[in-house]
């Protein structure tokens, strides 16, 4: 049997790579459909592309980072046999091993010091870095390298800070620099006048300099991001690899990688940059030389669908126009309705509390003065859309920090809320049933349905104080419900979480 010559990674879209030295294979995060989503909406990958899984060669592996919905998809894994073990790290909820198992597959945890090794491929899944978002403090950075090599070492930093178990190797030299660092490009800027997870409500608080640039993104990425991997010779970019259910202005803006590794490698001289698209191949060669490319002949692009998106995209540019938004869910019937309410008040105490441990609960616990003067102990406001029964009306609720307890209060006009809370949120009704039912994930409805406003920084927003309270790490039950809805469409049984 040849030895193996190097290490090719092919891209297959968004955030998934194909990993072979030639003799075996590791396929991490697989995506392999057309889109993604835990619940009823889709995401569609971006640029559209089509797997050909029965061409694709057989992984001998597959690597699960971590479980956010653009990583962990059950029906991409059950296209794949299920003879093929998954490995995962020790942090992942077990309600998403358990989904997996009910596939058929075995899954097998591993730790931050032992090496996993398939066939001549030594795999170390990193922790992330300490300044991680929470909601990103589970993800495994794969190290991937030849066994018994370093030096031409692949490091996937996939959605987290760079490991600071890492940095150290690299400083204490345990480790050589890795030869090739692919980052996550996750600024999903929306263009103005469009729904999008970081806009503001609030007046002067939206416009087209709240979007992030692409100068911000390749900066944060390619000079902040790659400063502690000093010696990396080659980046690659990957992320911004869907759109946005329903929207009306195709991809987001800055996700064509191409482009972007272009511009950035007429802009600095510190690495040579690469921007794959689905079915591009980065070949690194053992023993050093350069980083070549190709294609793989079972990934297909659709250049006519991608053309299309990119139209609607120029024309929104050329013309902006406010997206309102609508529900991402099906409205309740009648008979549903008694038990919504009776789920949205079970629920209700436990969010009051929990706000309280996030960043929009310490500001809004510490203010003391809001527009009109002094503030009183309801400091938010949450505005539920269409309740049962009472379509195009507002069900509104005051988050009174002395409790901490949501108390029901007349509805305003948004103008008039906004006035009077410093953090207020809008959602669907019907949306938030479903997320507690398991019928949607709360980035389906942060990402397609929700609006809101907040004063201080983007992270002190109600969206992710949502994130901390209904993540997959503070909710495995409602985590494992969602799971349970996509395993019997898969025609798999699971009894939902209780």
């Amino acid at each position: 049997m040849a030895a193996p010559t190097g290490l090719e990674l092919t891209f297959l879209g968004h955030q998934t790579w194909h990993i072979t030295d030639g003799l075996s294979t590791v396929l991490l995060d697989p995506i392999l459909a057309e889109a993604f989503g835990a619940g009823n909406l889709e995401f569609p990958i971006w640029p559209p592309r089509t797997v050909d899984v029965a061409a694709m060669p057989t992984p001998d592996a597959v690597i699960l980072s971590h479980e956010h919905l653009d990583h962990f998809h059950l029906p991409s894994l059950n296209l794949l046999p299920k003879t093929v073990p998954v490995y995962t790290g020790m942090t992942t909820p077990a309600a998403v091993t358990d989904a997996i198992e009910v596939l058929g597959f075995t899954v097998h945890r591993l730790d931050h010091i032992t090496p996993l090794t398939v066939g001549d491929i030594e795999i170390i899944l990193y922790p992330a870095g300490a300044r991680t978002l929470f909601w990103e403090q589970r993800v495994a950075q794969p190290l991937i390298r030849l066994a018994g090599t370093t030096g031409n070492d692949v490091f996937i930093g996939v959605d987290a800070g760079v490991s600071d178990l890492y940095i150290e190797q690299l400083t204490d030299g345990a480790l050589a620099p890795p030869r090739l660092a692919i980052v996550s490009n996750n600024a999903q800027t929306v263009p103005y006048e469009a729904l999008g997870a970081d806009n503001n409500l609030l007046p002067g608080m939206d416009g087209p300099r709240n979007r992030k640039t692409g100068v911000e993104i390749l900066h944060g990425l390619l000079i902040d991001y790659c400063k502690p991997l000093d010696g990396v010779t080659d980046v690659a970019l990957c992320g911004n690899g869907f759109t946005a259910p329903r929207s009306p202005h195709g991809p987001f803006l800055y996700a064509d990688h191409a482009a972007l590794a272009e511009a950035a490698n007429a802009l600095q001289h510190l690495f040579r940059v690469h921007g794959p698209r689905p079915g591009d191949r980065l070949t690194v060669p053992h023993g050093g030389g350069s980083l070549t490319t190709s294609r793989a002949g079972w990934v297909q692009l659709d250049k006519a669908a991608e053309a299309r998106a990119l139209d609607e995209q120029r024309a929104f540019l050329a013309n902006p126009k406010k997206v309102e938004p609508s529900p991402i869910t099906e409205p309740l019937a009648e008979e549903e309705w008694d038990t919504a309410r009776a789920l949205l008040a079970e629920e209700l105490p436990r969010l009051a509390r929990e706000l309280i441990a996030t960043r929009m609960g310490a500001l809004a616990s510490g203010i003391h003065d809001y527009l009109s003067g002094p503030v009183g102990s309801r400091r938010a406001v949450l505005r539920l859309l269409d309740p049962p029964g009472a379509e195009g009306t507002i069900e509104s609720y005051a988050w009174n920090i002395t409790g901490p307890v949501w108390e029901l209060v007349e509805s305003t006009g948004r103008e008039e809320a906004m006035a009077l809370y410093p953090f207020g949120t809008e959602i669907y009704y019907q949306d938030l049933i479903a997320v507690f039912q398991g019928r949607a994930q709360i980035w389906d409805v942060v990402g397609g349905s929700y609006q809101g406003w907040h004063i201080g920084e983007p992270l002190d927003s109600p969206v992710y104080a949502l994130f901390a309270a209904y993540g997959e790490h503070q909710r495995p039950d409602l985590a494992a419900r969602c799971y349970a809805h996509s395993l019997t469409a898969l025609g798999y049984t699971q009894d939902a979480a209780a």
